[in-house]
């Protein structure tokens, strides 16, 4: 811009009359305007603000009244998208799961979450790998894809310990007492339990007795007694009555009577370990025996049935008998 002196400019001025100026006439849309460009520059961040509030607003307003058709849209393109890619040959063709026994490979499949154009570049490694996890059996497992089409699943399983029977079912539990599979046969040679509760502390009592080897000789199961106490039931009949405190004292003493008077081997239903430094044994009745016990029952059934009042019946277990307590070996 060329700057022009004062001097020069006041040289062709005169004085004139104000007034006499005109007045040029301003149209409603210039004055709108001016109005405009004034707020604006006074205002401008408050209406800034304001606008960009009701923006958003009316932008929100709109997706919500959309959002049905932009779902299916959007799952649309998804479908679309796995199409072109299973039809460029990134079509998940086979899976390798190893290391399981008790999870059957169909729970495994079913967890991965694989259908059939599902393709290796949208599939979502990390989601199966936690869904796999949280199968019963499961300790660890390691999933991976490798291109163009292959899934590869590595499991750990959890050690079964013990065997328990509910319900007429056979379950397999860990050493947390927690039914990670079925018992379908493959593990006759771990221990048995039986009753409520007897999961949680199988692992405590199944410890204690591999202590004592001479007593897991025809051992059938271990009863767990209104989740208080454990009786030892062998395949000859016998029940081993273990107390609920002192376990390990009664198992000392049990293995003692059986080196002095071979005790698990006599014909005995029934031996007592309840009550400390006393054995209590019921024998069996012989066959003489059951035939008078029957014989008395069914006169004493005839004589109430010709009896006005009731005539209580004595028990019929004959009564138990206690063995002196062996001398500690040297």
């Amino acid at each position: 811009m060329q700057q022009v002196k004062s001097e020069t400019f006041l040289a062709g001025a005169r004085i004139i009359d104000p007034s006499a100026l005109p007045v040029p006439m301003r149209s409603p849309r210039r004055k709108i305007a001016n109005n405009w460009g004034r707020a604006w520059v006074l205002h401008r961040t408050a209406m800034v603000r304001s606008i960009s509030a009701v923006a958003l607003l009316a932008l929100g307003v709109g997706l919500y009244q959309v959002r049905e058709p932009i779902m299916f849209g959007a799952m649309t393109l998804g479908e679309m998208a796995q199409g072109r890619f299973a039809a460029a040959g990134f079509a998940i063709g086979e899976i390798s799961i190893t290391g399981q026994t008790l999870t059957s490979e169909q729970a495994i499949f079913d967890a991965l979450g694989i259908e059939p154009h599902t393709s290796t570049v949208s599939f979502d490694v990390e989601a199966a790998r936690q869904r796999i996890a949280e199968l019963p059996a499961i300790k660890t497992v390691s999933v991976r894809k490798t291109y163009p089409g292959d899934v590869v699943v590595e499991v750990t399983e959890k050690k079964p310990v013990a065997r328990w029977r509910v319900d007429g079912i056979t379950f397999l539990v860990d050493a947390k007492g927690e039914q990670i599979g079925e018992d379908r046969g493959a593990y006759g040679e771990l221990p048995l339990v039986v009753g409520d509760g007897a999961s949680d502390d199988a692992l405590v009592m199944i410890r204690a007795l591999d202590q004592y080897p001479s007593l897991k000789e025809g051992l059938v199961a271990l009863s767990r007694i209104a989740d208080r106490r454990w009786d030892l039931i062998y395949d000859t009949g016998l029940r081993v009555q273990l107390p609920e405190l002192g376990v390990a004292r009664a198992l000392r003493n049990l293995v003692m009577y059986q080196d002095h008077y071979q005790l698990l081997d006599r014909d005995v239903n029934l031996v007592d370990l309840r009550v400390a430094n006393l054995v209590a044994v019921r024998p069996n009745k012989t066959e003489e025996q059951l035939a008078e016990d029957e014989k008395k029952r069914k006169a004493e059934l005839a004589e109430r049935i010709r009896s006005p009042k009731p005539y209580p019946l004595p028990p019929r277990n004959l009564p138990s008998q206690t063995l002196p307590q062996p001398a500690a070996p040297q």
